[in-house]
């Protein structure tokens, strides 16, 4: 590598990304195997926004640990409830939101049997 090539900016709009620790993440075989989904549905529900997944250098989809967890969950609100996928979406976020509060009110030590402050 030549000076010249070591003080070079790299391109404009490219930001790029190094790990400090590697991550272990699952391929989109992987996470349909062991969610029991076919990896048609996985994708449908990743471009539906209900699972996250990024793609590597040749477009393949991978996945984080939780994902086949996540997709659990989405099958059961499925089959529990009347609801469609977009449906679920709102669900999952809603309880996700409801987990964060309650991760917070126990950090604080607040209980939700504590009367109210109306």
């Amino acid at each position: 590598m030549t000076a010249d090539q070591r003080h070079q900016r790299p391109e404009a709009g490219r930001i790029r990304v190094y790990e400090l620790v590697p991550v272990r993440r699952l391929g989109l075989d992987e996470v349909a195997r062991r969610s029991g989904l076919h990896p048609d549905l996985v994708r449908r529900l990743v471009t539906l926004g209900l699972v996250d997944a990024t793609r590597d250098r040749a477009g393949r989809l991978s996945f984080d640990l939780s994902a086949p967890r996540r997709l659990a969950r989405v099958q059961r609100l499925r089959a529990g409830l009347p609801l469609n996928y977009a449906s679920i979406g709102l669900v999952l976020d809603l309880l996700d939101r409801i987990s964060l509060l309650e991760a917070a009110l126990r950090r604080t030590g607040a209980r939700s049997d504590d009367s109210p402050w109306t």
